[in-house]
């Protein structure tokens, strides 16, 4: 604890100079340390972004003066003020809207425009490779690199959606997916005979089991890990070629690639639907997920989702509720993967289109959002959807840590945000406007 100048009280300086037990001015407190805090974990998940968009040529000065800008606005003794720095937590959505749009645009400029495509689970005989993470370069470098070999590319975790793009699936060493959502890693990477390439973020500790057969890339870095760093992919080809090859199990068909060009092709239909009543509402449930109890609200949400209307997906929250048969409504399916959470843009653009369509604010749309929190691209993305004004989001299991009682005051009164009750049941109905 310190004393500080400023306020002459003893409180917690977490993050500035003063060393415990002497005097200064800090201006730390409770709240704005909360938005300090809640601006660097969305700055890190809009970086996150723009290295993306980066290694596939797409900058914005822009962006980047903003960057260093809220950095410097967090540094000690610099901005005392809450509103101030509530705006610069605004701003951010801002700025991650304008990364996020610029992403979308690379990833279709270099692999194609995503559309609805079937995908194989399981393995095939042969030697393989599994890939996870969220880089779809490093996994086009990887297929170049597996060329004329019989060695076979599976994805894992967020690296699914990349079979929607034509240029990605057809290739012919991308063979299908493997696995689940990231936080089981540890027993289906040991369970996987082949080479693994960790891509980005969303990677654990190995198992010394098969430490010796992972590998990274550039920024991911784990302790007996290879780090590929000079952009050759080879040695994990050639790794993976004396490794044991994979069995023949394949376990299920899963249907990825509802892009927001994909549902927007079926615009006209859809809003003729709405306008009929055939569509109840819209629901988007995504997001993060992670191992802590609680977060099998979703896959009840999701299933008690009428017939009539439909569920909208992105991130690694997909894992939750992709396991359930949700059938077929107007001849789509229910279920509709828009992809990774660096898609989340994409649920964006459909949302506006359909508010402009129908002359309307997003929030006056049949649309409810439930959404699982975890990290920083998360949080970014709250961001930007709290810039643009969508109220009344839910998010879940729990509240986020580094949110003071005051700031998440302000958040409900101002957005409507709140975190999700224990009865998905009662939470559908609510949407729907119904008695639970």
């Amino acid at each position: 604890m310190s004393i500080c100048n400023q306020c002459e009280q003893a409180h917690r300086c977490v993050g500035c100079t003063i060393t415990a037990g002497s005097p200064g001015v800090c201006g730390k407190d409770e709240d704005i340390q909360s938005l300090q805090e809640i601006l660097l974990y969305g700055l890190k998940g809009m970086s996150a972004y723009a290295c993306h968009a980066r290694r596939l040529g797409r900058s914005d000065p822009e962006v980047d003066a903003f960057v260093q800008q809220a950095l410097f606005a967090t540094m000690t003794n610099v901005n005392f003020d809450f509103d101030a720095t509530l705006e610069w937590v605004l701003r951010c959505g801002a700025m991650n809207l304008r990364v996020m749009r610029m992403l979308d645009e690379a990833h279709t400029a270099a692999f194609g425009t995503p559309s609805p495509a079937e995908v194989q689970e399981g393995t095939q005989a042969g030697p393989g490779i599994l890939i996870t993470g969220h880089d779809l370069l490093d996994l086009q470098r990887l297929l170049e690199a597996c060329a004329g070999t019989p060695v076979k590319v599976y994805t894992h975790g967020e690296m699914l959606p990349a079979h929607a793009y034509p240029k990605l699936r057809a290739h012919p060493n991308l063979a299908g997916h493997y696995g689940d959502a990231w936080q089981k890693q540890r027993s289906e990477f040991e369970a996987f005979p082949g080479a693994i390439l960790a891509t980005t973020n969303c990677v654990l500790i190995p198992k010394e089991s098969y430490r010796e057969r992972v590998f990274t890339t550039r920024e991911v870095a784990l302790p007996g890990a290879r780090r590929i760093t000079d952009e050759d992919y080879r040695p994990v080809v050639e790794a993976a070629l004396r490794l044991p090859g994979c069995p023949q199990a394949p376990t299920r068909r899963t249907q990825v690639g509802f892009h927001h060009a994909a549902i927007l092709a079926q615009a006209p239909a859809i809003i003729e639907a709405v306008r009929r009543g055939q569509i109840s509402r819209f629901f988007v449930i995504g997001g993060c997920d992670g191992a802590e109890p609680g977060r099998n609200y979703f896959s009840e949400y999701a299933a008690a989702t009428p017939p009539d209307s439909f569920i909208l997906t992105l991130g690694c929250g997909k894992y939750r509720i992709r396991n359930h048969d949700y059938g077929t409504h107007l001849g789509l399916p229910r279920l509709l993967d828009m992809g990774q959470c660096n898609d989340a843009y994409g649920a964006i653009v459909v949302a506006l289109k359909l508010a402009e369509t129908f002359r309307c604010s997003v929030n006056e749309l049949p649309l409810t959002l439930c959404l699982s929190w975890f990290e920083q691209k998360a949080v970014a993305v709250l961001l930007t959807l709290l810039h643009l004004g969508v109220k009344n989001i839910a998010i879940g299991p729990n509240p986020p840590a580094f949110v003071s009682p005051r700031v998440f005051a302000l958040l409900q009164e101002r957005f409507g945000l709140r975190v999700i009750s224990g009865d998905p049941r009662r939470d559908v109905a609510r949407a729907l406007g119904r008695a639970a």
